[in-house]
């Protein structure tokens, strides 16, 4: 080897010397999901996407009064989340969690405050009219529809369970495991959140 094709295969060499690895590509990179959006907060606010320009978006679709699937993912979500503040408070701050009502008949901005705090006073919860929902709900690759019980005066919904992870820019970047520990949570965000 001469010493100018030694230079030359010097950074190549140096490659596994303690320099980490570039961060691997997003899963979800450059797929259609996603999108402008204007609804209204658990506060009676008005919020758009662009209120979160700058920021990661932990995004979950689902509503209030399901019995059983909502909020364990929620639970579980939000324990991640607690977990990675707990061990990386800067890095939690620049993840802004939100749960988007897929049911705006019964999810006012009352409802929904009182279901958000109980998982985090972090989550923020976004309804709005059923037009509104509906636009944002197919951006986001979110299906859902009403289910009425027979000889029920009250309905469930049927939906999509899926939990996305969006860039500072509004890029979709990853599905984070909903069904995870917290701890698998917690790592997976720790992954593509910079």
């Amino acid at each position: 080897m001469t010493f100018r094709s030694f230079l030359l295969a010097l950074p190549l060499l140096l490659a596994g010397c303690g320099q980490s690895a570039a961060p691997p590509e997003a899963p979800l990179a450059g797929a259609s999901i996603g999108g402008p959006f204007t609804l209204v907060n658990q506060d009676g606010r008005q919020v758009s996407d662009r209120d979160f320009a700058g920021r990661y978006r932990l995004m979950y679709f689902g509503y209030t009064y399901c019995p059983d699937v909502c909020p364990v993912d929620l639970q579980k979500l939000m324990a991640g989340y607690k977990k990675l503040e707990g061990s990386d408070p800067a890095l939690a701050a620049k993840i802004a969690p939100i749960f988007v009502t897929i049911d705006p008949a019964r999810d006012t901005p009352p409802v929904l405050k009182q279901y958000v705090t109980a998982f985090s006073p972090k989550l923020i919860g976004l309804t709005g009219t059923p037009d509104q929902i509906a636009k944002v709900a197919k951006e986001y690759a979110i299906t859902y529809s009403k289910q009425q019980r027979p000889g029920a005066t009250d309905y469930l919904m049927n939906h999509s369970r899926v939990a996305y992870l969006f860039g500072p820019k509004g890029d979709p970047i990853a599905l984070i495991p909903q069904d995870g520990t917290p701890d698998e949570i917690a790592a997976e965000l720790k992954k593509w959140v910079r």
